[in-house]
């Protein structure tokens, strides 16, 4: 693509720098003159061609479920965006104080550790706790026994029985379908 480009440079150059006032026949200047025109428009038409033509063939490619051609920006100039004329205007910077991931956590439920008093210096006095947060899971069952009333008649021969709703008529509930899923949301937002 660059050979291209650089052609098509050239003939941009070339073209600017012909001069037809120096053609001395008038006939042959105007020849000249709609020559380098034509040359001029189908120049412009060729690249206008070759960009619809690029974008038919990433077009074409997407659809195929492949990737188009990519678009690769040029490399930005490092440091402050602007170029700031006094240290006044320039933004300073502020500081980033990292927050304690324990703020975020719910506890589900406190314990107090007692250090031995047998082990304890004579002096020593309480000074209050250090907290430690420990994250774990608890995974507990939910059995349930239903009851379901069961009538006979003697009449009819026939036993009729209640009906359970229809998310419990499986012996296993869907709960357990979800499990894996909550367990890697849990993970994610629960990092250790």
């Amino acid at each position: 693509m660059t050979q291209k480009s650089e052609a098509e440079n050239l003939v941009s150059t070339v073209l600017q720098t012909i001069d037809t006032r120096e053609i001395a026949d008038e006939s042959m200047r105007r020849t000249v003159e709609i020559l380098l025109n034509l040359i001029e428009q189908q120049q412009v038409e060729i690249k206008e061609l070759r960009e619809e033509n690029q974008k038919l063939r990433d077009e074409n490619n997407r659809l195929k479920g492949e990737e188009g051609k990519p678009d690769i920006k040029a490399n930005k100039k490092k440091g402050f965006k602007n170029d700031h004329s006094s240290e006044k205007e320039r933004k300073t910077p502020t500081e980033h104080h990292k927050r304690s991931k324990n703020e975020t956590i719910k506890i589900d439920r406190e314990e107090i550790v007692t250090y031995p008093k047998e082990k304890l210096p004579a002096n020593a006095e309480f000074k209050g706790y250090e907290e430690v947060v420990i994250q774990d899971i608890l995974l507990t069952t939910d059995n349930v026994l239903f009851r379901k009333q069961k009538y006979y008649s003697s009449q009819t021969g026939k036993t009729s029985a209640s009906i359970l709703a229809r998310g419990l008529r499986r012996r296993i509930r869907s709960g357990d379908k979800s499990l894996s899923n909550e367990l890697v949301l849990w993970w994610k937002h629960n990092p250790r």
